[in-house]
């Protein structure tokens, strides 16, 4: 069962100009940063109400956050949602046998101490999207 929407995840070309907006202006409670190295990114959290605001600075040309920013003119912009489960390794079972494309057969570590995978947003009415769970060795 999808428990809630843990995060929403937004690409930004810099995070230095984009945390003060969300921290000063919006007056969001700011997490601090991590970098995801296998991911080619570092994040920035924020909370949200039981939501939590996902910043993604690409850290090279080849990140898949990089591209994304690019393809919308540099401006970056929503790049996905990220719903909470229980199980991970049973809920991409579970849409892999109703058909969905999984960009990530297996979970793999995120960011903010998660186990994480993706589904193709072909399957997903064009949406990136992500499932989480916490990560029991973390």
């Amino acid at each position: 069962m999808i428990k809630k929407i843990d995060h929403l995840g937004i690409a930004v070309p810099k995070l230095a100009d984009a945390v003060p907006f969300y921290r000063d202006v919006l007056g969001l409670k700011y997490h601090g940063q991590e970098e995801v190295a296998d991911q080619k990114v570092i994040t920035a959290f924020f909370e949200a109400g039981d939501v939590h605001i996902e910043l993604l600075e690409p850290t090279s040309p080849e990140s898949p956050i990089a591209k994304f920013i690019e393809k919308n003119g540099g401006r970056g912009g929503i790049h996905h949602v990220a719903y909470a489960v229980d199980d991970l390794p049973a809920k991409l079972a579970e849409y892999a046998a109703k058909g969905v494309a999984l960009i990530d057969k297996q979970p793999r570590r995120g960011a903010n101490k998660k186990l994480i995978a993706f589904l193709h947003p072909k399957n997903t009415t064009g949406v990136l999207t992500e499932l989480c769970m916490d990560n029991p060795d973390a």
